[in-house]
């Protein structure tokens, strides 16, 4: 083999190793991001439940509806304390 295709080989190499790269990096990133709207969304699910069942005890009223929901599954625990803080307010 010559120089010219040793060289042409590896630049081949190096290509299809970056390709592979970013290919796997597109791949992993919306994971990453659906696994964490799924973990947010399910401790925000968990809260917002345990302030209807025990939020009487402490004179807290929080409804369950589907724009409460909402906020709590994308938002998470911030969202249900922004919940509250609102509807103690309102």
């Amino acid at each position: 083999m010559d120089l010219g295709m040793e060289t042409s080989v590896f630049l081949a190499y190096t290509a299809g190793m970056l390709l592979l790269y970013f290919c796997g990096r597109l791949l992993f990133v919306p994971l990453k991001f659906i696994l964490k709207l799924l973990i947010c969304s399910l401790a925000g699910g968990v809260f917002l439940v345990l302030i209807r069942i025990f939020g009487d005890t402490m004179g807290l009223f929080l409804p369950i509806n589907p724009v409460n929901s909402l906020i709590a599954g994308v938002c998470g625990v911030p969202g249900v304390a922004a919940l509250l803080l609102y509807f103690q307010l309102v």
